[in-house]
């Protein structure tokens, strides 16, 4: 695995002191907590739907305060961390995300949303995706779709990804190269990144 060339953000490496601090003092864990909760539910919703994401969510925070002696800042970001987490919690849940995406390309649901809150997770949700793109991720194996969605949903970069889930760096190359090629073909050659990048801006 390459270096990963953000390990010296300076607001990392708050976190990663943050992080250090809590193993000796848990109640600064909490500061952790507040500075990535929000970003890290809406990855959850955009995977799972509001119904599912809270419990995973509160899954990932109290895994990361279990393991946070084991964290290695050298190996990413605390952020990077959270989501290497989340998304092994969520591929937990792979039967009801593939379900879910299945679902939504048969048919386009309509959402009722009150609330900010709420509206903001549904424009993130994979219940905005459209029909047929929802389809093709349902069709693309875990490994794939993890992948592609740490880079259209979090943003995340190769190396971040390489390091959210442990994976040499060029794996993680070749599995978005394959998503992109999987949901191109499936969506009649039309660039599924453009629809899932506005999707995730809302």
């Amino acid at each position: 695995m390459t270096a990963l060339h953000r390990v010296s953000d300076p607001a990392r490496t708050d976190d990663s002191t943050v992080i250090q601090l809590s193993r000796n003092d848990p109640e600064r864990f909490g500061a952790i907590f507040d500075a990535h909760f929000a970003e890290i539910h809406r990855y959850v919703v955009s995977r799972l739907g509001p119904d599912a994401a809270e419990d995973v969510v509160a899954e990932t925070f109290l895994t990361a305060f279990r393991k946070r002696a084991r964290y290695a800042a050298d190996r990413g970001g605390v952020r990077t961390w959270l989501y290497g987490i989340a998304t092994n919690l969520i591929g937990k849940h792979r039967r009801s995300e593939v379900r879910a995406l299945r679902a939504l390309g048969r048919r386009s649901l309509e959402l009722r949303v009150e609330g900010h809150d709420d509206r903001v997770a549904a424009q993130v949700s994979a219940q905005n995706l459209r029909p047929d793109l929802a389809a093709a991720i349902a069709e693309l194996n875990q490994g794939d779709r993890d992948v592609l969605l740490l880079v259209a949903l979090a943003g995340l970069g190769h190396d971040e990804i390489a390091a959210a889930l442990d994976i040499p760096y060029g794996t993680v190359g070749s599995r978005l190269s394959r998503a992109r090629k999987k949901l191109r073909a499936a969506l009649g050659g039309i660039n599924p990144m453009l629809d899932l990048e506005e999707n995730d801006r809302g």
